[in-house]
């Protein structure tokens, strides 16, 4: 096969992997995991324990920028005690991308808070 049919079977190809019936469904996806962040964002500036609860997969592994690791219940457990502060957590341009019924959001964020009572003012990079 020449490069010029194969090249368009490539594209045909493509045109039925991606048909508008899944791209309506990964934007769905897309859509509840903005949403699902947001409420994320929410619970934990505002100290929500049982959104938090809720939200917050059991095998939750925390790592936070200083490299401390914290499993769901010594997460909880900062933010209960005011050790970990949230003030505010903005994203800067999320990117969502999905798999299956799967996604994995990359973003730079700002987060506004304090540790132990040390204010920080930090721009990271997050995955969730």
């Amino acid at each position: 096969m020449t490069s010029m049919p194969r090249l368009l079977l490539c594209l045909v190809l493509l045109v039925f992997c991606f048909s508008p019936k899944q791209l309506h469904a990964q934007k769905g996806l897309a859509d509840e995991v903005k949403q699902a962040e947001q409420k994320w964002i929410t619970a934990v500036t505002s100290k929500d324990k049982s959104a938090l609860e809720a939200i917050l997969a059991k095998e939750l592994v925390y790592t936070h920028s200083n490299g401390l690791v914290e499993d769901k219940g010594q997460y909880l457990q900062a933010l209960a005690s005011g050790n970990q502060k949230y003030d505010s957590i903005e994203y800067e341009a999320p990117a969502i991308q999905t798999y299956g019924s799967t996604a994995v959001v990359a973003t730079k964020v700002v987060m506004k808070g304090a540790t132990k009572g040390q204010p920080f003012n930090n721009q990271l990079r997050l995955l969730h």
